[in-house]
């Protein structure tokens, strides 16, 4: 992956905000369980940070995914987990299939607030028995006039107590799952919405999730997104982009939590040593590392093929998968090094235990991964009659 100076000075925008910006109020904004997200955002919409890879007419900068891919990463420096989330939920989750199917019309009314700040977006996907099976979702928008009438449950769903509108995949048909599905932009303000309290997660504390309910929910037509019944393959594309930022996020944050425990373990005398000078210690760190460079290079080279406009289905599955696994092995055996000081709620080794847990159920648990690169290797036994 070759980096221009552009992909340099974005690199520096991104690093400087989250050094000035955001690391300083970490610690109160995991306390609190919420982070001033309207503030933050419309900051970072200032800079141009919300809209790298939309398009320029709607206020984005027009730039390839390698650029987006360069945003993951440093955002990947905040010291927690759930700021970077909320973001991403911003910029590679809800918004794409705003900026690359919707009408005109939406993207004005959606996706430029987006790109400026001024709005916050949700994806409205999983439901409580509907998960990583996205073909499973009940949720119905059936037509009535000029509009669609929306029942059902959402859950899981990230941002949503601040939210402005949502990116909702709900059935428009009674065809097959895989094809009666659409994407639709509903305003949170439409009447029949409701939004649970926040969920008292594990980790990603200082996002906010809840449950949403929509009951007789009524919005135009026109706020559907591309055709209908697209809306799963346009999700599956949505998820491509998810599942790199999910990737390239976690670079920088694990090699964060590496950098703190070999500090510590320097300082750190057992038995009249330092820790560090132990065989094992230095060489799992090393081990630790490598791993961190051997997904960065699988991150990297998916984002290039992405940007060349390649099948990257396998690759970004082999990434997701591994960084929800790298996630946990560098937190525990990290922690671990830190002994007593490890199991404290601020120590960054548990920071990352908390929120790295995500990273393999969030945006298609690791079994879904799995099933996904068994399938492209042409390996997955099919269904018995």
């Amino acid at each position: 992956m070759q980096f221009t100076q552009e992909h340099e000075e974005l690199r520096r925008t991104v690093r400087n905000f989250v050094d000035k910006e955001l690391n300083p109020h970490v610690r109160e904004w995991e306390d609190a369980g919420r982070f001033p997200i309207h503030e933050v955002f419309k900051k970072m919409g200032d800079l141009g940070l919300l809209g790298v890879t939309k398009p320029e007419e709607f206020g984005g900068m027009g730039l390839d995914y390698s650029y987006g891919m360069v945003m993951s990463e440093e955002m990947g420096r905040v010291h927690c987990g759930g700021v970077p989330l909320a973001v991403g939920v911003q910029t590679d989750m809800a918004t794409p299939a705003i900026a690359r199917f919707g009408s005109d019309e939406l993207r004005r009314d959606y996706l430029a607030p987006a790109i400026a700040g001024d709005m916050v977006a949700s994806i409205a996907v999983s439901e409580p028995h509907a998960g990583s099976d996205v073909a499973a979702v009940k949720t119905t928008a059936v037509k009535d006039g000029d509009d669609y009438v929306i029942n059902g449950t959402k859950m899981w769903i990230t941002n949503s107590p601040s939210a402005d509108f949502f990116c909702l995949l709900a059935n428009t048909s009674d065809a097959k799952p895989h094809v009666n599905k659409s994407l639709i932009v509903v305003p949170k303000d439409a009447a029949g919405i409701t939004v649970d309290k926040p969920l008292n997660k594990l980790g990603m504390r200082s996002s906010e999730t809840a449950q949403v309910f929509f009951d007789n929910v009524r919005v135009p037509q026109r706020n559907l997104i591309g055709q209908e019944g697209m809306g799963f393959m346009m999700q599956m594309m949505q998820f491509q982009e998810e599942r790199l930022f999910a990737a390239a996020n976690s670079l920088k944050g694990m090699e964060h939590v590496i950098d703190e425990t070999i500090a510590y373990a320097k300082d750190r005398k057992v038995f009249g040593m330092s820790l560090i000078d132990n065989q094992s210690v230095h060489f799992r760190l090393a081990e630790l590392q490598t791993e961190v460079e051997a997904l960065r290079a699988l991150t990297y080279q998916a984002c290039e093929l992405y940007v060349n406009g390649k099948d990257v289905l396998q690759l970004a599955s082999m990434a997701k998968l591994k960084v929800g696994r790298l996630s946990r092995e560098v937190a525990d055996s990290c922690l671990q090094y830190w002994g007593g000081n490890g199991f404290m709620w601020e120590n960054p080794a548990g920071q990352l235990y908390r929120d790295g847990r995500l990273g393999s159920i969030g945006g298609g648990a690791d079994e879904v991964m799995l099933g996904i690169i068994c399938k492209t290797m042409d390996i997955l036994p099919g269904k018995k009659k």
